[in-house]
């Protein structure tokens, strides 16, 4: 074999991966296994050794993986009529659409439910899976097309995460893990609105009754700024039970940032680098107060 046919051998198998990552949705999927993480960090309870912290984690993030793939796996063809996913393996053809993928997928998920309910306990297995169900069904088969209050609902799919952590600890959950909970829910509509904003032609054409869709960009950057700030509300609350000053400064910090960039949209609700702006402030509201919570715990 010739030095470039190495090299073009060598880059198909690259772009093969990248498919790969891609279709299991991993980006989204480690951080849906870091809220795992922190919801079991947060609970009070016995210590958690590395074999367990890394069981929970697997577990959620190939229960997400499933879900991510099987929610591509379903929507290839209105993908390819959207600019954003016009690329996934599916809608390209990169990756054959073949029964094969759900058999996998079926597995992936029957797997990750067993390990938490082996390494821990039914409540824990039974959250897993739930999380991986509201995201493949109750959101991508009952939801999405049939309701501008699609996401909403689908945002359970993050919270079932953090009780899934949390259960693995204790199965009856005290009231940090069900506002953590609460909190993810919250998270979904802003952080999901403010992108559907920046991409509402693309939800347009392919049919898909995303709010901005629905209602235009003005009244859904309202909503995204009316949730924000019941998000921040919410994301606080844990100070007065039990959460120390750390988590406090960085709930703070993160969701008056968010907050600003919300109101920033309803100033330019038809600008995409307005809507951008919100969407990632949503990203950095949720690291920096998974962050907080990490640190407030450990040194509690």
């Amino acid at each position: 074999m010739d030095t470039t046919t190495l090299e073009i051998s060598r880059r198909g198998t690259a772009q093969v991966a990248r498919d790969v990552i891609s279709l299991f949705k991993l980006r989204i999927g480690v951080l849906i296994m870091i809220t795992a993480v922190v919801g079991m960090v947060i609970t009070p309870g016995p210590a958690m050794d590395w074999l367990q912290v890394s069981v929970l984690a697997l577990s959620v993030l190939v229960a997400s993986a499933s879900a991510g793939a099987y929610n591509q796996y379903v929507e290839f063809e209105s993908d390819r009529l959207m600019k954003r996913t016009a690329r996934r393996a599916f809608a390209t053809g990169a990756l054959p659409h073949h029964p094969l993928w759900l058999a996998l997928m079926a597995l992936m998920l029957a797997g990750a439910v067993a390990s938490a309910w082996v390494a821990f306990n039914g409540a824990a297995a039974l959250y897993v899976f739930l999380g991986a169900f509201f995201y493949g069904v109750v959101y991508t088969l009952w939801l999405k097309r049939r309701t501008s209050m699609n996401i909403v609902i689908g945002g359970l799919a993050g919270s079932f995460a953090v009780l899934a952590g949390a259960a693995a600890v204790d199965p009856a959950l005290g009231p940090l893990p069900w506002l953590l909970a609460l909190v993810l829910f919250l998270w979904t509509p802003p952080h999901f609105w403010a992108l559907a904003i920046a991409n509402s032609q693309d939800y347009a054409k392919a049919g898909v009754p995303m709010l901005p869709v629905v209602v235009g960009p003005e009244r859904a950057a309202r909503a995204v700024l009316v949730s924000t700030v019941a998000l921040f509300l919410a994301s606080v609350a844990p100070v007065f039970f039990g959460a120390g000053w750390i988590y406090g400064v960085g709930a703070t910090l993160g969701g008056l940032h968010f907050v600003r960039k919300s109101w920033q949209l309803v100033r330019r609700p038809t600008e995409r680098s307005a809507a951008m702006g919100a969407f990632f402030a949503s990203l950095v509201q949720l690291s920096v107060l998974l962050v907080a919570a990490c640190f407030d715990a450990w040194l509690r």
